[in-house]
Parts: structure tokens; sequence; C-alpha cells
């Protein structure tokens, strides 16, 4: 197997999760917090679609989908590229309003999609190529932040099937 077709397959199973999860969800059970300083599903889908955008646009030296294709707009907030939920106080996440599940599913397929791409562009040795990130030692390379990022997602969509269960109740997946 190829190490490009590894790297999709495994982003691909965040979206496979995020479809299970956020099916037949409404946006008032989105926004719903197990207790009040909790994450939502709907903050959990948005952040790590975010952080893949944010990244990925980054490591392209490409402009977010967030902005360029008015992703923003679709969830009713501010085109600010840096909010992508770090440092998000409690009360930033109970503010946050989801939109339809279908939305986060279109957004994240898109930001997929341009993944997909970008991997499919790099060549092994890209993998190597440093960031000029000084705050990390030692400094991260493209390989480790397509990793992180992966990791990142994976965690975040586990999260979102989780809450699920916890609102929803076991029978949810239909077993």
């Amino acid at each position: 197997m190829e190490w490009q077709t590894l790297l999709i397959d495994g982003y691909g199973r965040t979206l496979e999760v995020l479809e299970t999860a956020l099916r037949g969800m409404t946006p008032d059970d989105l926004n719903q917090q197990p207790k009040p300083d909790c994450n939502s599903m709907g903050w959990l889908a948005w952040h790590l679609t975010r952080v893949q955008d944010d990244h990925v646009a980054d490591l392209m030296g490409e402009e977010q989908l967030w902005t360029s294709e008015g992703w923003h707009a679709r969830f009713n907030r501010p085109p600010q590229t840096g909010d992508i939920g770090f440092g998000h106080s409690p009360e930033q996440v109970a503010a946050f309003q989801s939109p339809d599940a279908e939305t986060f599913l279109d957004y994240h397929r898109a930001v997929l999609e341009r993944t997909k791409r970008y991997i499919l562009s790099l060549s092994a040795g890209d993998l190597d190529r440093e960031l000029d990130e000084p705050w990390y030692q030692p400094l991260p390379t493209v390989g480790v932040r397509l990793i992180s990022v992966l990791a990142d997602s994976l965690q975040h969509a586990g999260q979102v099937a989780y809450v699920r269960g916890l609102l929803k109740g076991k029978g949810w997946l239909g077993y």
C-alpha cells in the first residue's frame, strides 16, 4: 500500500464517523451539551473540520475554504480564519449555534477533498520538509503535521459519537 493511500484512508475515517454520528440530528440536538462546561456535538464537528481546513491550507500556502468558499456564512460566523476553536471558553462553546447536520458534513467533505488532493501532490521527500515554527522543538515536518491533524480529527470525531451516545442512548447505531 502506498503511503498516500494510507493517509487518505485515515482522513476518510473521520468522515465515516461523522456521517454516522450526525445522522438524524437536529440543530438543537447538535447544540446540546452533556453538562454546561462540555463541548456539544456541533462544536466538536465544527472544530475538527476547522483545524483540518486551517492546517492543510497553511501547508499548501492557500486560503482556507472557510473564507474562500464562504463556509463561514453557512455557519453564520464571521470570516475570521484564526477562529478554529482553540482557546474557546465554556461560554464561547455554549454560544456556538449549529447549522443543520448536512452543512457540517458538506464542509467536512470539501475540506477532505482538498486534503486528499494535497496528499496526492506530495512526494515522500515532501513529508520531511520542516515547518517554520520555532516555538516547537524539534521543528515539525509536513508529515508530522498531517499525522497530528489526523489524530486530532479522529479523536474529536469519536467524541462526537460518544456525546451522541450520552444524549441518545446506546441504540443509535442500530445494534
